[in-house]
């Protein structure tokens, strides 16, 4: 049977119309359009050359014109996020106030003045897990480096931003900003999560962090490792409560680990080995290892067989 396109296209186009009718989720609020997805990720960019000009600016920025450039940057992002922080305010509201009334603009600007005043303090600390990457990864030949290339030090530069519009409840925004991030290096993590000075994701891809999970100072992370809740079958019932593990300072928690549930503490200067699964607090001062399954290897040299029998890294034939 052949069929033709334009034949169809009626039928098609009525079939769907009448979804967006029947559904208030489809068209959203067609009155209240919600923030822009391109414009985030330009803000984010943007930042990301006010924090770190000499890697990022299409600029050469010096010691001389540093001030002018920070003002233009700042007065052109405040421009660009008050806007969109307007949108997500008024779209979040269950009456018709719209992104332009004084209140919502008002409500905004308050935000942005919070938001830019932390910035000092938020560059501070992406300072402090730039060191913890080079001083926690051999391969890293300079801090500069660990800035202009690794995954973790970006995903971590999105959260940091991202959560400071969390703390200060704007929809929409946080989320869209750290799921950007995860798509670009495999590395989730929620803006709610609080994430103490001097972190480092080694490689990376793979790590998982719930919005309620805390982690202390100086915690380091390998690929795979998930920080999440025990079971969300409670779906929005369980919003609000601390459902992802608490990971206290000095605790380092190697690739493809898991930890889960709101009670659970890793203690302070804690080791958990590869492959750990854990869903219950763990002391301070603890090394948790995972041990190794037995491999049974048959060596075939001619018509020789032989069973070779491995447990970890040792092999006996």
């Amino acid at each position: 049977m052949n069929n033709d396109f334009y034949d169809l296209l009626p039928d098609i186009s009525k079939a769907i119309s009448n979804n967006y009718l029947e559904s208030d989720l489809l068209l959203g609020r067609s009155d209240k359009p919600l923030p822009t997805r391109s414009v985030i990720i330009e803000i984010i960019n943007d930042l990301r050359q006010l924090m770190f000009p000499g890697y990022f600016s299409t600029e050469h920025i010096d010691s001389v014109g540093s001030t002018y450039y920070t003002g233009h940057m700042l007065a052109m992002i405040h421009q660009k996020l008050k806007k969109q922080i307007a949108r997500a305010l008024a779209y979040n509201r269950s009456d018709d106030v719209l992104s332009t009334d004084p209140d919502i603009l008002q409500d905004a600007e308050n935000i942005c003045c919070d938001f830019f005043s932390a910035l000092p303090h938020i560059q501070q600390m992406l300072l402090l897990d730039a060191q913890a990457g080079y001083d926690g990864d051999p391969a890293a030949s300079s801090r500069e480096m660990v800035i202009f290339s690794y995954p973790g030090l970006y995903a971590i530069y999105v959260y940091r931003i991202a959560h400071e519009l969390y703390k200060m409840n704007v929809p929409f925004i946080p989320r869209i900003m750290t799921e950007h991030a995860h798509s670009k290096t495999g590395i989730d993590i929620n803006s709610g999560a609080v994430i103490g000075k001097y972190f480092f994701m080694d490689h990376g891809t793979g790590i998982v962090i719930g919005e309620t999970t805390v982690i202390g100072d100086y915690v380091k992370l390998y690929q795979g490792v998930t920080l999440g809740a025990l079971s969300t079958r409670g779906g929005q019932h369980l919003a609000g409560v601390k459902r992802h593990p608490t990971i206290e300072d000095r605790v380092t928690i190697y690739s493809n680990a898991t930890v889960l549930g709101g009670e659970t503490v890793i203690g302070a200067d804690s080791v958990i080995g590869g492959g750990a699964f854990i869903t219950s607090s763990i002391p301070a001062n603890t090394r948790v290892s995972v041990t190794p399954p037995e491999l049974s290897i048959k060596n075939d040299t001619s018509s020789n067989v032989s069973d070779m029998k491995a447990t970890g890294y040792i092999y006996e034939i």
